[in-house]
């Protein structure tokens, strides 16, 4: 097994799509994100807990209703079941990284664009980064 060691800041500022699995084990996943100004995750809720980190823009999270600020920096954690949003409030990119607990999403996918994502009914199906 070789695991993930790569500079998650450095490949979060960079990444320019929507939604991008970096990285798949057995209990959790590495996905980096990039909201366009204006740009939302969209509301949702999961079955899994979640863990964000904002490495560049600002925005605004809500957590089962309540909005609070996000800027460079900031980390948030969603427990299992909460609704939960994330928007783009400024006028550049957000730039951020999230970690699904267990994984959520197929290994490798890439979403260039929310529509895309929305479009795309895929689902975590077993498969890991390093089978």
């Amino acid at each position: 097994m070789k695991g993930f060691v790569q500079d998650i800041e450095d490949l979060a500022v960079k990444n320019e799509e929507f939604r991008r699995v970096l990285y798949t084990a057995k209990h959790c996943q590495l996905v980096v994100m990039a909201l366009k100004p204006k740009e939302e995750i969209g509301a949702e809720v999961h079955k899994l807990d979640q863990f964000f980190r904002v490495e560049e823009g600002v925005g605004e999270v809500v957590l089962n209703g309540v909005r609070t600020s996000i800027r460079d920096g900031f980390a948030i954690i969603v427990p299992a079941g909460m609704s939960h949003n994330i928007i783009n409030t400024g006028n550049v990119p957000l730039k951020l990284y999230t970690l699904y607990a267990p994984p959520n999403h197929r290994d490798g996918v890439i979403h260039h664009t929310r529509d895309d994502a929305e479009a795309d009914n895929e689902h975590f199906d077993g498969k890991t980064t390093e089978l």
